[in-house]
């Protein structure tokens, strides 16, 4: 993987990590389309830079992340990461499978796609505004909505939590706003855990490789960034529309380009 290549890969997953068109999905057909090597190293960037998506969204709820006054936030955040990480645990080999399959994550957006169509005129008038209305039990179950994500990759863990907070009547601004939340324990704990697996099987990282994660990273912080800021306002005047048409037809043209070319 050149530096050109993971700077292209960390910039398209700040731009989908937070939004509902799958980042492992688009990450997975980016790599396909500029023929990188499929390597243990490649496999563990294109979750390892998650690091500077995490980091961009507690730099931009920083005053919530570090308002210790509030334990209730943090128990009911610690609670629903824990269906993801059970899960995530028993199907980790599934999981690295499906990763490595590009028509299949393919499949998977467009049907995401089609059901994000469907969702978005089903709810449309969440009430709870406040995250401090979200009860414990409401936050496990829209954790559990991650598990679709983990065992469809291409599904789109944002768009799961979404969808699963909309379910548990949150607003759309809010239901976005729980899965930033959620995003950094969960994503987090599949981080450290890939990182820890990588290094256990094939040892310490080299130098360039560092190098590269640490380009990875901070490119992905700063694009994440931007589109944290600009993705709450936009979904809470237009839905989920739009994404379900951009999944649909990028899926296809993923699906068309290998067709053509396998």
């Amino acid at each position: 993987m050149t530096t050109l290549q993971a700077i292209i890969l960390a910039v398209v997953e700040g731009l989908t990590e937070f939004v509902p068109v799958s980042s492992t999905g688009h990450m997975v057909l980016t790599s396909s389309l500029m023929n990188i090597e499929e390597s243990n190293f490649t496999k563990l960037f294109e979750i390892a830079i998650q690091f500077g998506a995490i980091l961009a969204v507690v730099v931009e709820f920083r005053k919530k992340f570090f308002d210790f006054s509030r334990m209730q936030f943090y128990i009911k955040l610690m609670a629903a990461v824990v269906p993801a990480l059970i899960f995530g645990k028993l199907f980790d080999d599934i999981i690295d499978e499906n990763l490595g399959n590009p028509v299949t994550i393919a499949v998977i957006i467009i049907l995401g796609g089609i059901l994000l169509l469907v969702l978005d005129k089903m709810f449309t008038s969440g009430k709870i505004e406040d995250e401090a209305e979200i009860s414990t039990p409401k936050a496990v179950i829209i954790g559990a909505f991650q598990c679709l994500a983990i065992l469809f990759p291409g599904l789109s863990r944002s768009a799961s939590t979404i969808i699963g907070g909309m379910q548990q009547g949150l607003s759309r601004k809010l239901a976005a706003e729980f899965s930033f939340f959620l995003a950094v324990p969960t994503m987090a704990a599949a981080t450290s855990y890939k990182l820890l697996k990588h290094i256990g099987d094939n040892g310490m990282l080299s130098g360039e490789e560092l190098q590269t994660l640490a380009i990875g990273n901070l490119v992905a912080f700063v694009v994440s960034l931007l589109a944290i800021r600009s993705f709450v306002s936009f979904l809470s005047r237009h839905g989920f529309a739009i994404f379900g048409y951009y999944r649909i037809a990028i899926g296809l043209l993923f699906l068309g380009y290998f067709w053509m070319n396998h």
